[in-house]
């Protein structure tokens, strides 16, 4: 434990004080419990009755154990993102709606959370590594930066990790829902794309409950954040290098380590570089029903961002052969997007190649996520 952070509470200087002394009396090796606080806090400010006492000791123990005043923020299951923008700047997003909440936090009072979240992982934020990315124990992402690249003060954003998985149906009608059951029973390859908070993470993780049961999965990601209800899954997960510049595992490296796993389906979270070339080799060698997202705006965008990240790889590869894998390789994209606080499906594109320039385009299936879907024209690739 480091230096206290400041309270926001009716009795916030008592707190401020039973932490302080909790600090200067526990070690590595001490147990922070609700019994060790209560008795300092007794100790403290022996005039408390029982309802203040036990505000205070929930001020201390989320203080001393938990991320202090965001706490009560990340237990709201509304709540999807918590945002600090820097001093006193706290804001949540809850059904789609920003709102800014009064929660008191200074700069040495960011900096100790940001250390609670990055140090027991190895990792540093600091001015030499400013930026950072980790997980919370429950699967949230966080993501924080720190001076000098953040120039109001710290910032630390977090992405709550959904407990509960959202079924299909939430993204779109029963046709839909239907058509894509479908395709993934067929072992159609599909990426599903959209921007940052679109649900896309949400959506692949539904799209992946239709596996049929008996299949080995072998899921790929940045920070783990699918939970599939399957037997046989192996989870892998990314990880940046530690404080020494050493340990680093990439999402590259990942993805060819599942392809020596006997995997059934590969899913691949997010690509966002290279590795876009190993998902594309897995697709077309054998690993067919294989699944992923992408950022972008549209299908055919997907199509264009995928050919950019195998071009981005180390070794030099003609233009026409990347648009061959991805032609070959994808075969349904399913776009989705956030209006009005709700995440759907509005739009489910077919991939056709050109024919005259052999370029991968897609053609419409489904307009809107509660529409009627056309009529799929590439061949279930579990007949062949």
């Amino acid at each position: 434990m480091t230096a206290p952070v400041r309270a926001v509470a009716p009795h916030a200087g008592v707190a401020s004080r039973v932490h302080a002394r909790l600090l200067a009396d526990v070690d590595a090796h001490t147990t922070v419990d609700d019994a060790r606080v209560r008795a300092l806090a007794q100790l403290e400010a022996p005039l408390l009755d029982g309802p203040r006492l036990d505000e205070v000791v929930a001020t201390v123990l989320a203080a001393a154990r938990g991320l202090g005043p965001l706490d009560a923020l990340l237990a709201d299951p509304d709540v999807t993102d918590v945002m600090v923008n820097g001093p006193d700047q706290v804001w949540v997003e809850r059904a789609g709606t920003l709102t800014r909440v009064p929660v008191s936090l200074d700069v040495a009072g960011i900096e100790h959370l940001v250390e609670k979240v990055v140090g027991p992982l190895g990792l540093r934020a600091d001015r030499s590594a400013p930026i950072v990315d980790a997980r919370l124990p429950d699967g949230s992402r966080v993501n924080a930066v720190m001076a000098p690249a953040a120039v109001d003060g710290p910032c630390l954003t977090i992405r709550r990790f959904g407990t509960r998985p959202v079924p299909l149906d939430a993204f779109c009608g029963d046709d839909v829902g239907e058509l894509l059951q479908q395709a993934v029973r067929d072992r159609s390859n599909i990426v599903v794309s959209g921007g940052t908070g679109a649900g896309k993470t949400t959506l692949l993780n539904a799209l992946a409950g239709h596996i049929p049961a008996g299949e080995r999965i072998v899921s790929v990601e940045d920070t783990a954040e699918l939970r599939l209800p399957h037997d046989n899954v192996v989870r892998l997960e990314a990880r940046p290098p530690n404080a020494d510049g050493a340990g680093e595992v990439t999402v590259r490296a990942l993805v060819r380590t599942a392809l020596r796993m006997r995997p059934d389906r590969i899913v691949v979270g997010e690509v966002r570089g290279p590795e876009a070339l190993d998902m594309l080799q897995a697709m077309n060698t054998g690993h067919e029903g294989s699944l992923s997202t992408c950022h972008a705006n549209s299908p055919d965008d997907a199509l264009r961002r995928l050919e950019t990240m195998v071009l981005m790889g180390e070794v030099a590869l003609p233009l026409e052969a990347v648009r061959e894998q991805v032609a070959s390789a994808v075969d349904l994209v399913v776009q989705v997007a956030r209006c009005n606080g709700r995440r759907g499906i509005v739009e489910v594109a077919e991939v056709v190649v050109e024919r005259r320039s052999g370029e991968p385009l897609t053609t419409q299936v489904v307009a809107g996520g509660r529409g009627t879907p056309g009529r799929l024209q590439r061949r279930p690739r579990a007949a062949t």
